[in-house]
C-alpha cells in the first residue's frame, strides 16, 4: 500500500497524497486562526480575523497601493540579491577551489557573516545616505557573505578525481575550470541562491526600517504603529506569497538550465 511509503525515507508518494497532506497543513493553520479570532479567544487588536485581512487586501488592490508597495520592495530585493550573486558566485567558486583565494577571502567572510545587518545601518546611512541605495546595501550585505560560504562549500565538494580525469584526457586548466568545475558547481550554486533569496526577503523589513515611504516592510512597520493587525498580516502574507513565487522560479530555472543534474 502507498501508505507505507509515507514512513519510508527517500521514497516517492503519490502526487494526490502529497497535495492532500499540503492542504491539510494549510487548513490546520487556517482553522486555528479562525478559532482564535471568531471564537473570541484573541482580542481584535492582537490578531485580525481572516475576513478583515481579505478586506484590507481588496481595498489596497483597488487603489493600487499594494502593487506600489510590492514593486518598491521587489526593486530593492532583486537589486541587492542580483548584485550580491554577481560577485559571490565567481568568488565563492574560486574560494572553494583555490587555497590561495580561500586564505585571502575566508577570514573577512567568516567575520562579516556573523555581524547583524541591522547593526550596520547607521554606517550605511553615513556612507550611502537614506535613499534606495541604503536599502539595496542592506540586502547585499545580508546575502553576499552567506552566499560566499555556501558556494565555496559546493566548489570544495567537487571531486578531485573528476578534475584529474579531465587532465588525463588532455584538458588544460581553462577547459577544466569552464567545462568541468563550473558545470559541476552550478546545481549546488542554484540551490544556495534559492536559499539565500529566502534570506533576502527576511531582511526586507530591516532594509525599509529607516526613512522609507513605500514598500511592504514600510507598510508593515507603519501599520504596527497603529496596531492595524489586518494590514500587518496582509504585508506578511504578501511577502510569503512572493517568496513562494521566487522559490518556484528557482526550481524551474534549475530544471531548465541544468539538465545534467538529476536531483530535482
Amino acid at each position: 500500500m502507498w501508505t507505507r511509503s509515507l514512513f519510508s525515507p527517500k521514497t516517492e508518494i503519490p502526487k494526490s497524497a502529497f497535495i492532500g497532506l499540503s492542504l491539510c497543513s494549510v487548513s490546520l493553520v487556517l482553522g486555528l486562526w479562525c478559532l482564535l479570532t471568531y471564537g473570541g479567544i484573541t482580542p481584535k487588536d492582537f490578531l485580525a480575523a481572516p475576513h478583515e485581512v481579505v478586506a484590507a487586501g481588496i481595498k489596497r488592490i483597488g487603489n493600487l497601493s499594494l502593487f506600489h508597495h510590492i514593486w518598491a520592495s521587489l526593486s530593492v530585493i532583486l537589486s541587492g540579491f542580483i548584485l550580491a550573486s554577481i560577485f559571490a558566485v565567481p568568488i565563492g567558486i574560486l574560494m572553494g577551489s583555490f587555497r590561495a583565494v580561500q586564505a585571502l577571502v575566508e577570514p573577512l567572510t567568516g567575520f562579516m557573516r556573523y555581524i547583524p545587518v541591522s547593526a550596520l545601518i547607521p554606517l550605511l546611512i553615513l556612507w550611502v545616505g537614506i535613499g534606495i541605495e541604503q536599502k539595496i546595501m542592506v540586502i547585499f550585505l545580508g546575502t553576499f557573505f552567506q552566499q560566499l560560504i555556501l558556494i565555496s562549500d559546493v566548489s570544495a565538494r567537487v571531486s578531485k578525481d573528476l578534475i584529474d580525469c579531465a587532465y588525463t584526457l588532455g584538458a588544460n586548466r581553462k577547459q577544466v575550470a569552464l567545462r568541468i568545475l563550473v558545470p559541476a558547481c552550478m546545481p549546488g550554486v542554484m540551490d544556495n541562491l534559492r536559499v539565500t533569496m529566502g534570506w533576502a526577503w527576511t531582511y526586507l523589513v530591516v532594509a525599509e526600517l529607516v526613512a522609507a515611504d513605500t514598500g511592504l516592510g514600510y507598510m508593515i512597520l507603519n501599520a504596527m504603529r497603529g496596531l492595524f493587525t489586518d494590514v500587518i498580516l496582509l504585508g506578511v502574507f504578501t511577502i510569503g506569497i512572493l517568496g513562494l513565487i521566487t522559490d518556484f522560479i528557482f526550481k524551474v530555472l534549475r530544471k531548465k538550465l541544468l539538465p545534467w543534474s538529476a536531483d530535482f
